[in-house]
């Protein structure tokens, strides 16, 4: 399979006063048109996901929508997954994905520095094996015939 790995695009700055559940924070004009495009280049390279999951934080449930819209795969295909709101545990992400194909694309949306230790995690076998700078609308593909530690290959780094 292959493991999409998608930072949420630019959001609005936190700011107590008007975002006092930082999980409310939404995506700003300028961070919609880049993952506009990033999404845009996975249709457009033949990696539109199969599926999406994503945090169910705002900022990543809007840049979700905006990959299952730019890369025409609908709004039925996208999933919340409360595991990509916390540090990564492999065997509770699995369990949210389920059964997966081998040639299946899985979009994962969610938020630093939890996607970069994801991305440590399949790639190196821990957490904290990598730094990964991960920009926002940032998307990394992992060649994985599991969601296991360790077992990933780089496939490509795209960064907006």
């Amino acid at each position: 399979m292959l493991i999409l790995l998608i930072r949420h695009a630019i959001a609005a700055e936190q700011d107590p006063k008007k975002y006092p559940d930082d999980t409310l924070r939404p995506l700003l004009a300028k961070g919609r048109r880049i993952q506009a495009r990033m999404s845009q280049r996975l249709r457009k390279e033949g990696l539109a996901p199969d599926r999406v999951f994503s945090s169910r934080w705002k900022r990543a449930w809007q840049t979700a929508r905006i990959v299952v819209d730019e890369t025409g795969i609908g709004k039925t295909k996208r999933f919340g997954s409360p595991a990509l709101a916390e540090p990564p545990d492999l065997s509770v992400l699995a369990a949210e994905i389920g059964p997966v194909s081998g040639t299946e694309r899985i979009a994962l949306v969610g938020h630093e520095p939890w996607m970069g230790s994801l991305a440590s995690l399949l790639l190196a076998g821990s957490a904290g094996a990598l730094t990964v700078d991960f920009p926002k609308s940032g998307i990394m593909g992992i060649e994985a015939a599991l969601i296991e530690a360790g077992v990933g290959q780089l496939q490509f780094f795209w960064r907006p």
